[in-house]
């Protein structure tokens, strides 16, 4: 049982391995007590690259669609929830078509300054602690994904975050190769590698790829729990299948419940989404978005797009709203798909009633399917939650609709505590819970 189990008028679906029953609709937290598995990628503290550093990153790690028959299209486009009510709908980035382009080379200047070569030969100097110097050293480390399975093929965008070779992406880019699909890599020094998938997770929208390849230059990944509303960012991918493109922007917006999945996708993916105006396109998918040190603070996932611009085949461009998976459960879910093949996801034990229009959110009264609305022996029951009472904030986060607390939940750690208010009537209490594994 799994509160993320809920479909309209309150047919819930039992089982917590089938996030797909989701309706469509469309984290930030530090690692904490998450251990690392044996061999993990990361450095948990990741220290700001030195400004200027041409791989100042690469050290850092220790090394041990909706698809088409008819040619390529977007790869898990899903569909999303409207986060304006009327006005938007939100749907996977698509992997679409890429190229490539040459490797940048960086040298030091005078004065904290960095020496980039233009287009028409030469050389000019930008601040260390540029756009331009950034995005020049980190360029190397992101990478473009073409993908050909039986039905459907497209390209989609990557970045390595681990320099014996492990490329971190979205699901829904590599799921079209399945078993007899391929992934070629493009990288920016002109070389291509294949790649095999290591692990993918479709509830995150994550997935690791590995090339036969050493000494790569690899990005570090920084802490999506100390980003705030209005911190510069840029995005660096392939949109449209234009390679090595830097767009730039702000976060517009955090903790903001995407949901996507349900038409034209596999299964549903819960993001608890770092919002941004930086140019987000088809094609971007997977690639990251970075801090002004060159950090990566999440991984570009979703686009919104207005309903009535929707063109025909189904996709849309930027409009300033695109949406990213915060870095901190980025580390989570690689760690553990490197370590295990496959993540876990954290659940409460509980249906939601979703007809509910009241304040928080309520655990359904009755059963569904067979289903008990608390799972007996599940986090919820152990804390004593019954049928019938609302739930009003989760661990400090008031919640307001279902999509918005599954997206917290799962933004979570299994072995979690984590601290509910719930009210019965009139009264109110606050009790605890340890975060269980779904099935």
């Amino acid at each position: 049982m799994t509160d993320e189990s809920r479909s309209p008028g309150g047919q819930d679906e039992p089982a917590p391995e089938q996030p797909a029953a989701v309706v469509n609709l469309e984290e930030t937290m530090p690692i904490g007590g998450y251990p690392p598995p044996v061999g993990s990628p990361f450095v948990h503290e990741s220290p700001p690259p030195e400004p200027g550093s041409a791989i100042a990153a690469q050290a850092t790690f220790p090394v041990p669609g909706q698809q088409s028959r008819n040619g390529p299209r977007s790869l898990g486009a899903g569909v999303i929830s409207a986060l304006v009510a009327g006005a938007l709908a939100m749907t996977m980035v698509a992997a679409l078509f890429g190229g490539m382009a040459g490797a940048y080379l960086v040298s030091r200047g005078e004065g904290g300054s960095v020496v980039l070569p233009p287009a028409t030969g030469g050389s000019t100097v930008r601040p260390s602690g540029s756009i331009a110097a950034t995005a020049s050293r980190i360029l190397p480390s992101v990478v473009t994904i073409r993908v050909k399975g039986v039905d459907a093929a497209g390209t989609g965008s990557g970045f390595v975050m681990r320099s014996d070779g492990y490329i971190l992406t979205n699901n829904h880019v590599v799921e079209a190769a399945g078993a007899k699909g391929t992934i070629t890599v493009l990288f920016s020094d002109g070389k291509s590698s294949d790649a095999s998938i290591v692990g993918r997770d479709e509830s995150y929208d994550l997935a690791v790829i590995r090339v036969n390849r050493r000494n790569v230059p690899a990005l570090v990944l920084g802490s999506s729990s100390a980003v705030v509303v209005g911190d510069p960012v840029f995005a660096v991918g392939a949109p449209l299948g234009l390679d090595s493109t830097v767009t730039s922007g702000i976060v517009s917006a955090l903790n903001r419940p995407v949901t996507a999945g349900g038409a034209g996708a596999s299964s549903a993916s819960f993001i608890n989404a770092i919002q941004t105006d930086a140019a987000i396109n088809p094609g971007n998918s997977g690639g990251p978005l970075l801090d002004m040190s060159g950090r990566v603070i999440g991984v570009n996932s979703a686009i919104a797009r207005v309903a009535s611009a929707q063109s025909t085949d189904g996709q849309s461009g930027n409009i300033g709203v695109g949406f990213a998976i915060p870095s901190d459960q980025v580390r989570k879910t690689a760690e553990q798909l490197i370590a295990n093949g496959k993540a876990t996801h954290p659940v409460i034990g509980i249906l939601i009633d979703t007809t509910y229009e009241g304040e928080g959110v309520k655990i359904a009264d009755k059963p569904q399917k067979g289903s008990a609305p608390v799972a007996r022996g599940g986090p919820a029951d152990k804390a004593g939650l019954r049928p019938g009472e609302v739930i009003l904030r989760f661990d400090g986060r008031t919640v307001t609709d279902p999509d918005e607390f599954v997206v917290a939940v799962r933004a979570k750690s299994v072995g979690q505590v984590v601290e509910l208010t719930v009210r019965r009537g009139k009264a109110e209490r606050t009790v605890k819970m340890t975060l269980q594994a779904a099935n």
